[in-house]
């Protein structure tokens, strides 16, 4: 492979990874469903317990346990652990979907943040990567992975040509 060519793949590669949330979904309420909770309005904090589903618009995540934070009645962040924590969402202007997996997922709803921890893998498309903590900005079209994501493994990705 000639110098051009590998610079070209190592720019790609440097590149932030490009995956947009569908836009609408910040705009909708936030469903969850779960086998038991445990509501405490004192501290706002709620407990949910088996087989956990969040939803809001096109946006899923599935997990073994999910611990919701609310001030002043309003959503702040959602903890999320399973044995891994699922998460999906519709792309703008695509059918794909954003998909990603870890073991502990925390999202703050304000500013549409969602970390992925512990064996973590975002897939956009045939394009993904993977690391021991990726942040995923929602609204931002944002991803960072490995030492950008203050994570301490390095980001093993796969990038597919675009079909024409």
């Amino acid at each position: 492979m000639c110098w051009i060519n590998r610079c070209l793949v190592l720019l790609l590669a440097l590149l932030p990874f490009t995956a947009w949330g569908l836009t609408s979904d910040q705009d909708m309420p936030i469903y969850v469903e779960a086998d038991s909770v445990d509501i405490d309005d004192q501290s706002g904090v709620s407990v949910y317990l088996g087989n956990v589903q969040v939803t809001q618009g096109t946006m899923h995540l599935l997990a073994d346990k999910v611990t919701v934070y609310r001030v002043e009645k309003k959503t702040e962040r959602i903890v999320a652990v399973g044995k891994p924590v699922r998460y999906r969402q519709q792309m703008d202007n695509s059918t794909d979907e954003v998909k990603g997996r870890a073991l502990m997922m925390e999202y703050f709803v304000t500013d549409e943040r969602l970390y992925l921890i512990d064996d973590a893998e975002l897939i956009q498309g045939l394009d993904n990567f993977s690391s021991d903590r990726i942040t995923y900005f929602r609204n931002r079209s944002l991803v960072k992975a490995g030492a950008s994501a203050k994570g301490k493994e390095r980001v093993r990705s796969v990038i597919n040509p675009k079909d024409e």
